[in-house]
């Protein structure tokens, strides 16, 4: 492990802990050279998971491109982080206990919008109606009477 600071490689660990129910590991460490102590996570690598595009092309799936897409939708939201987060984690679990190799994307697509229905209506909103390229206003309209359907019931 590097240290963020002085790229020096020999650091040790001060604490680990586990988190996400031993999902991933938190480490303090600190480095032997500058005393500088850094936090860094440790998540194991599961079964290569594809994704299946609409248009029949397959990549790696990528947690990276999950977050940005939840962070997007999240923007200027009062959503933490870890919430955000945790979210991915739950999707990509979800995902690797399918014990399917490959995934298509509308799969993706569909767990990304459950989890922003449950963390910010406004935010779901604003996914939809990109990801679902909503032909019309009333299309959308429908949608967002059915979420307040729903927070009634």
């Amino acid at each position: 492990m590097r240290c963020p600071r002085c790229e020096a490689t020999g650091t040790r660990v001060i604490d680990s802990r586990d988190l996400e129910s031993g999902a991933t590991i938190r480490r303090r460490r600190e480095c032997e050279s500058c005393a500088y102590r850094f936090t860094t996570y440790e998540r194991p690598e599961g079964a290569r998971l594809v994704v299946v595009k609409r248009d029949g092309g397959r990549q790696d799936f990528d947690r990276g491109k999950l977050l940005a897409g939840l962070l997007k939708a999240l923007q200027k939201r009062p959503v933490t982080l870890d919430r955000i987060e945790a979210a991915v984690d739950d999707i990509e679990a979800q995902l690797r206990a399918a014990g399917e190799a490959e995934v298509a994307s509308t799969e993706i697509g569909r767990l990304a919008t459950d989890a922003l229905r449950e963390l910010d209506q406004l935010a779901y909103i604003r996914f939809a109606s990109v990801y679902h390229a909503y032909d019309d206003i009333e299309t959308l309209q429908r949608e967002v009477d059915r979420l307040i359907r729903g927070r009634r019931g």
